[in-house]
Parts: C-alpha cells; sequence; structure tokens
C-alpha cells in the first residue's frame, strides 16, 4: 500500500488526512486524521494580514503535522493553503516560518478557482450529482459551483466565510435581530454577482460548517448514528436550527450535539450564509457529502491521467472499493449477486413484488457486501456486515439507502426482518420492502451454500398456484447442499409474496435421478 497525507490549511481548522491507496488502482481508504481548529483567519487586520498569535498557532500545527508525518513514515505529503492565507499580505511570514521548521509541510498556495475545483472533484466523486451546483462554506471565504454533465462550469469565490462573517457582523455573545438581518443582507447582495445562481435544482454542500449544521439537524430527529453523506438538509430544517443557535450565547452554541465545540462561534454566521445562499439560488435542500477539498487533491492523485479525475458510477466504486477493503469481492459475492438479481427479476415478472430499479441496486450492493464482516469473525457475521457498512458508509448513497443495505446483509442469514431502526429516515413501504430484498438474498445465500457455484442460475416459474424457482445445476456441480439448504430457507419468501414456494433443480433428469433430487 501507498501513503498520501494531504493537508488543507483552512481558514478556521487545519486538517491532515492520510489516504492508504493501491498503486495502479482505484482501491484507497482513509487511515488517520489529525484535526487543529487554527483559527488562522481569526481577527484579520484590515488590510487583511494575519496575527501574530495566528502565525504562532499556525507554525505549532505544521511542526506537529509534519512530526507526526515523520513518526509514521509518511513520505508524500500534500499541502494546499485557501482563502485566509492566500489574501493575507504577510503570509510569507507564515510560509517561511513553517518551510523553517519542518522537513515535509511546502504549502501550495491554491486560488479560488483551484479550491472551486478540488470542491468539485470531492463532489462529483462522492455525490450523484450531475447537474447543478456545488457550494463549500469555509471560514474565510466560500467556493459556488455550478456543474453541467459531472463538468465544472463555472466558479466564482465569494468573501463569505463563517470566520469573517462572524467577526464582522457577530462580534459577541448575542446575536440581535438587527446583526442577523444586516449578515441576511450583506451575504444577499455578494450573491447577487452570481447571475448563474438561481433556478433551484439540485445542491451539494461541503465543508465542516455545513457537516456540523446536517450534524445537528440529525441529531435532533430519530436518525440513527450515521454520517451526514448524502443527507438532504431542508430549508426549513435549517432556519429551526438557526433559531436554536441564535438564542444562545455564542460560547453555548456547541453545546448543541452534532456542532464541534470550537466552531460554536461561528457557526450561526456559517449558517446565515448557507441560508442566505440557499434563498438566493431557489433551492429546497442542499445535499451534505463528507468529502472535502482533501479528497479532491486525493482523487487527483489516484485517478491521473483522467480529465477530468472522476469515478464513472460513484455508488459502484464506493460498494466495491469496500468489500475489496474487506476482502469480500470474491466470486461467491459475485455468485449471490447474480442469483438474487435474477430471483428479483423473476419474481417481478410473475408479479409477486412491484419494487423497481432503485430496490435491485439496493439488493446488489448488499449481496456485493454481505459477507464483509466475516473480517472480523464468521461467527454473527451478518451481524458484523452491518456494523462495518453502516460505519465506514457508501459515498453516493443517502443515509436512508446505507442502513436499508446494511440491514439487508444483516438478514442474509436468519432472522426476522425489522426496518424500524430506521426512524425518521423511513419511507412508505420501507418495511415490506426490506423483507422482500431480505427473503432474496437469503435464498440466494442458500443456493450458493457449497461456495462453489453448483447452481448457476434459477428461472422463476409460476403456473397458477405456487411460485416455484427453478434452479439451473451447472454441469458436474452437485446441488444437493445448497437444494437441502434453500428449502429450509424459503419461508421468509413464502411469507413475503403470500405463496407457497417450490424450490425444483433443471439438469439431465438421469442425473437427478440418481441423486434423488429430481
Amino acid at each position: 500500500m501507498e501513503r498520501l497525507a494531504v493537508i488543507d490549511m483552512g481558514s478556521n481548522s487545519w486538517r491532515l488526512v492520510v489516504f492508504d491507496y493501491e498503486a495502479g488502482s482505484r482501491w484507497w481508504t482513509i487511515s488517520d486524521e489529525i484535526r487543529e481548529a487554527v483559527r488562522i483567519g481569526a481577527g484579520l487586520d484590515e488590510d487583511g494580514s494575519l496575527r501574530e498569535d495566528a502565525i504562532e498557532r499556525g507554525v505549532h500545527a505544521a511542526a506537529v503535522f509534519d512530526g507526526f508525518c515523520r513518526a509514521s513514515g509518511i513520505e508524500r505529503v500534500e499541502t494546499v493553503a485557501t482563502s485566509a492565507i492566500r489574501d493575507a499580505p504577510n503570509r510569507e511570514g507564515l510560509l517561511g516560518q513553517i518551510r523553517e521548521h519542518t522537513e515535509r509541510i511546502r504549502p501550495r498556495l491554491v486560488d479560488g478557482a483551484e479550491e472551486a475545483r478540488y470542491g468539485y472533484l470531492a463532489i462529483c466523486n462522492s455525490t450523484t450529482l450531475r447537474e447543478g451546483f456545488g457550494l463549500d462554506i469555509g471560514g474565510g471565504s466560500i467556493q459556488a459551483m455550478r456543474i453541467e454533465g459531472r463538468r465544472l462550469a463555472g466558479t466564482e469565490s465569494l468573501r463569505l466565510g463563517s470566520v469573517r462573517v462572524s467577526e464582522r457582523f457577530l462580534p459577541g455573545e448575542q446575536a440581535g435581530k438587527k446583526q442577523i438581518a444586516k449578515l441576511r443582507a450583506h451575504a444577499a447582495e455578494q450573491l447577487e454577482q452570481l447571475d448563474w445562481w438561481s433556478g433551484g435544482g439540485e445542491l451539494v454542500g461541503i465543508g465542516g460548517t455545513i457537516r456540523n449544521l446536517a450534524a445537528a439537524v440529525m441529531k435532533d430527529a430519530e436518525i440513527p448514528a450515521v454520517d451526514a453523506q448524502g443527507f438532504a438538509l431542508k430549508a426549513g430544517a435549517l432556519d429551526k436550527l438557526i433559531d436554536r443557535l441564535a438564542a444562545k450565547p455564542a460560547s453555548e452554541r456547541g453545546s448543541i450535539r452534532g456542532i464541534k465545540p470550537d466552531r460554536g462561534d461561528v457557526i450561526l454566521g456559517g449558517a446565515l450564509v448557507l441560508s442566505a445562499a440557499m434563498k438566493a439560488g431557489g433551492f429546497e435542500q442542499v445535499t451534505i457529502t463528507e468529502a472535502g477539498i482533501r479528497e479532491g487533491v486525493f482523487v487527483e492523485s489516484l485517478l491521473a491521467g483522467e480529465d477530468p479525475p472522476l469515478f464513472e458510477d460513484v455508488r459502484r466504486a464506493s460498494v466495491e472499493n469496500l468489500a475489496h477493503r474487506y476482502r469480500a469481492h470474491g466470486r461467491h459475492a459475485e455468485h449471490v449477486a447474480e442469483l438474487s438479481l435474477e430471483m428479483f427479476d423473476g419474481l417481478r415478472e410473475v408479479g409477486a413484488h412491484a419494487l423497481g430499479g432503485p430496490e435491485r441496486e439496493l439488493l446488489w450492493a448488499a449481496c456485493a457486501l454481505h459477507d464483509v464482516g466475516v473480517s472480523i469473525d464468521y461467527d454473527d457475521h451478518h451481524h458484523h456486515s452491518k456494523y462495518l457498512i453502516q460505519n465506514a458508509g457508501l459515498p453516493g448513497y443517502t443515509p436512508r439507502e446505507l442502513i436499508l443495505i446494511a440491514l439487508i446483509a444483516r438478514f442474509h442469514r436468519k432472522g426476522d426482518p425489522d426496518a424500524s431502526e430506521l426512524g425518521d429516515l423511513a419511507e412508505s413501504g420501507d418495511g415490506r420492502r426490506l423483507r422482500t430484498l431480505s427473503a432474496i438474498i437469503r435464498l440466494a445465500e442458500q443456493f450458493e451454500r457449497s461456495r462453489d457455484g453448483a447452481i448457476a442460475s434459477i428461472e422463476v416459474v409460476r403456473n397458477g398456484g405456487p411460485v416455484e424457482l427453478r434452479a439451473s445445476v451447472r454441469p458436474g456441480g452437485d446441488p444437493q447442499v445448497p437444494l437441502w439448504s434453500a428449502r429450509r430457507n424459503s419461508e421468509l419468501l413464502a411469507e413475503v409474496i403470500d405463496r407457497d414456494v417450490e424450490i425444483s433443480a433443471a439438469r439431465a433428469a438421469g442425473e437427478l435421478g440418481r441423486l434423488g433430487l429430481a
């Protein structure tokens, strides 16, 4: 495995993320992370100069990051510096000291357009956005992006970062109505510069401010403990959160669940900017991604040579990457998926269910990942699989879809499928949806019980009464164990479709008769 550390020297916080990856492939994972609330952009002078105490904090953080990389044996380090540093007349005082006191930290100043490009790469490699807009709220500035056909079609950097607007408009402990109104008006005026920021559509948000706001809304609802990846933060929920934040002193806003304490004094400013941006663009909601500039820098290296450096199918790539990480991407998982999808399609054709493409994709993902839990232990590996899927996350999927995939994997062996864990994320029909998909993967697992591909395919047949699952036996394959196991595990499917389920085998009649399986 190769290792690359990416450092993002933001205006509010500095973050080092270690990416492990296999050279020449698309397999990767995050193996470590350090975050420090440096606040390099705090208390800027009128001309934008960095304060001496901020420079000292920055040099200290850089030395810590450098020491970590040195101790960890990480040779490749990519460091980018954004808004507050690039705009500061005295930035060389900071950068020079960092070069003097570190071995591996060599910051690269990125302008607003390049910062937006890294944000775009993060968005389009972690969500399914093809046409729409992106928004990155940093500490010093925001980056607005227009995306067309998964290409970056327009960008603009505005000085509306959470630290900057908080210091200017919300300097005290209490946020008065007039102060909030002035901040909103200022943000709206700045956003008017973007004549293309309109028409609504899909908006994706990145950056710590937006992630924290989404996390706070999720914590306030009955939503399982998953990260904010793919969560749709609605304008109404954001407005309610703004009211809660404004009612608290700045020093107590970080006590709201989901808000990092070191963001408490600037989170309201960021929330008001996000609200203004959504109103100006006509957006009813913003979809959250956990990815950020760091992932943009990394994927540019991972997919070097591709223009633009994007995964062709984000959802498939994230599933296959997770399966590869836990060595669950072998022929068995592939064949369980093949048999599951054959049964899904066949059952739909005979009118046994009315599920469609979205559910079919969730079933495929669960099949690909159903055995990742074996990496912990075979015993109860279905529980382990659920835990790993739900906590590792799957970029490109919503929290609801993620939990459904995890639950389908959880019930692939046994148990009574229960969708109540979805909480407020549940949609109408999710209980039956989960039971149907769990019944299908459970039978597919049993048809592949010997892990030798003895059952090549499944045909679904219905002639008025019971539904017959006719297993086609591979030449030379022994179907005894898979047929025995499938017949013992057909009750859930029979209950879901409200029909008897018969399981038979199709091969040369003489051979099946000899085995007692005809």
